[in-house]
């Protein structure tokens, strides 16, 4: 596919260059044998005829290259490109003629040169007739340049007066013509075959060419070449991006002036990076830009590092991501009030219930109803669950500042199992423990990692009502972390509630916050674990808490 901009001339392949110098070369020798058939010229088959060959071939493959190589202005190509062709027709002629042992040579000089003038008035015609956009420009361009070569021989012939040393008899002649037969039949076989595999070389070249058009320009990502900082093609979706009418206000220009000012820095330190793999070739990049009229836009852009036209290039492809992140922008916003709404409609259910009661009991100490103090330990009760609610919730509004230690997770669990024993024991719980035997040492805040346990321990005692066996169990997960599981044999919880665990008061149980979970999934995270849930309805519920191991402290550290 042609990545850059066309030139003027239309770009044609060396292959292609070389048959039509050969095909054309053929023909003119054909046309310089039936004219010496038809004058006094001597002809003959011998060695000097394969270099004269070449050398018009060569001439002929020249001019063409230039013509279609687009490097020079129009009209200075087509006169090269006529003078080395006129050069390489002169070559055939002059050369066959003149390559006999020869008496005596006569030139008419101004023959001469209207010979030359009339070759090269034909071929700069020719390929004039090349740029035309009409249908019939190849058969005129080749009647004209055929035309102007026939010329120039016959001009050429009475501009030469030549006496040869030989006479070529008629069995010589016979000779040379059943050998001269043979050449042009085995040359037209192999013009033929190399015109006819270059033909399907092309045809397939164009199908492919077609084909990565048809993704390319058709395709809704903008996708670019970029060397050395500048843009070297965009297609047309890069173009409406940008908001560019033609591409020359983009191609050849420095990709910085579109490029946000704050991201210069980060994309120069991207394209100097050396790709390593496809994972780094296609892992994006979030850029933002301004098109040409000033209009403000993000992007998402990958790159793959190629080579092209023997140069190393960066092949981008840029997503316009700005409307994706404007509905980010609006979804993350109605999420926020979402989760704003349903905790205040939490906190306001949490709270009111208790200021309800001890609204209640101090409308009846202000009647003078009661005299004793039988309701205070209730009041007290209530008042206790506001600041345990305000406290969880103080504890999820604003970042902690830990004091991390080293702590043996072992005597941090025998002390949570302890403080949970008393409850499990009136519900008719078993509690079994599973410890490793060496000590595990994490670092964190003992008295957080405590609540966090005791949290899920009770949820798992306060789910078997009826009795069951809770199983605390704490192993070397892996070389840098420790696994603590705790397991349940109750009711366990269908996949809808399992879903909902630790959403902002939400809970399972009839006199729970739901926030208990919630701080315990804090807690962990802070200290740079994870938890997972596993729960059947029917079988029981399984919480995995996986966090960071540390080596042994030493005597002093202890």
């Amino acid at each position: 596919m042609q990545w850059r901009r066309k030139p003027s001339g239309t770009q044609v392949s060396a292959s292609n260059c070389i048959a039509a110098a050969l095909v054309f070369t053929l023909g003119l020798w054909t046309m310089h044998v039936v004219l010496l058939l038809a004058s006094d010229f001597m002809m003959d088959i011998q060695w000097t005829l394969a270099i004269n060959f070449a050398i018009t071939t060569f001439l002929v493959f020249l001019s063409l290259r230039y013509y279609h190589s687009g490097r020079l202005p129009v009209r200075l190509a087509e006169v090269i490109s006529a003078l080395l062709m006129v050069g390489g027709v002169a070559c055939l002629h002059y050369f066959s003629i003149l390559s006999h042992s020869i008496n005596r040579l006569e030139f008419n000089i101004p023959l001469v040169a209207v010979s030359f003038l009339l070759g090269f008035a034909g071929c700069y015609a020719a390929f004039v007739l090349m740029r035309r956009p009409a249908q019939w420009r190849y058969a005129a361009a080749s009647f004209v340049a055929g035309l102007g070569s026939l010329t120039m021989h016959t001009v050429g012939m009475f501009a030469l007066t030549v006496e040869y040393r030989h006479v070529m008899t008629l069995d010589r002649l016979n000779q040379f013509l059943m050998l001269l037969a043979f050449i042009l039949c085995i040359l037209v076989l192999l013009i033929i075959t190399f015109s006819y595999t270059t033909w399907l070389g092309m045809k397939k070249y164009t199908q492919i060419d077609e084909r990565y058009k048809l993704l390319v320009e058709n395709s809704t990502d903008t996708i670019a070449i970029i060397v050395e900082g500048k843009w070297e093609y965009l297609n047309p979706s890069g173009l409406r991006l940008f908001e560019a009418e033609h591409e020359d206000e983009l191609v050849g220009h420095c990709i910085f002036k579109l490029l946000h000012g704050g991201k210069h820095l980060e994309m120069q330190t991207w394209l100097q990076q050396t790709p390593d793999g496809r994972e780094f070739a296609l892992r994006p990049i979030e850029l933002q830009w301004q098109t040409l009229r000033g209009n403000p836009i993000l992007t998402e852009m990958v790159r793959i590092r190629a080579t092209y036209d023997g140069k190393q290039v960066e092949q981008v492809m840029i997503r316009d991501i700005s409307e994706r992140k404007r509905n980010e922008q609006l979804y993350v916003n109605a999420e926020k009030l979402s989760i704003a709404g349903q905790l205040a409609a939490g906190v306001a259910h949490e709270i009111r219930n208790p200021l309800t009661s001890l609204k209640g009991f101090m409308q009846l100490l202000a009647t003078g109803r009661i005299q004793d103090q039988q309701y205070l330990p209730l009041m007290r009760s209530e008042l206790s669950r506001i600041e345990s609610t305000v406290t969880e919730l103080l504890m999820l509004s604003k970042p902690q500042a830990l004091e991390l230690r080293r702590n043996n997770l072992r005597e941090l669990l025998s002390e949570c199992t302890a403080a949970v024993g008393a409850q499990a024991k009136a519900q008719r719980v078993r509690i079994q423990h599973r410890f490793d035997p060496a000590p595990a040492w994490v670092l964190g805040v003992a008295v957080q990692l405590k609540q966090a346990f005791i949290n899920v321990m009770k949820n798992a005692v306060e789910a078997m009502p009826d009795g069951g066996l809770l199983l605390i169990e704490l192993k070397r997960g892996n070389s840098d972390t420790h696994l603590v599981t705790v397991a349940d044999n109750g009711s366990g919880m269908p996949e809808e509630q399992l879903a909902k665990l630790g959403q902002p008061f939400y809970s399972t149980k009839d006199k729970g916050t739901g926030l208990g979970l919630l701080v315990t999934y804090k807690i962990i995270d802070n200290h740079d674990g994870k938890i997972a849930i596993d729960s059947v309805l029917g079988g029981g519920t399984t919480l995995r808490f996986t966090l960071p191991a540390i080596s042994q402290p030493d005597d002093s550290d202890s």
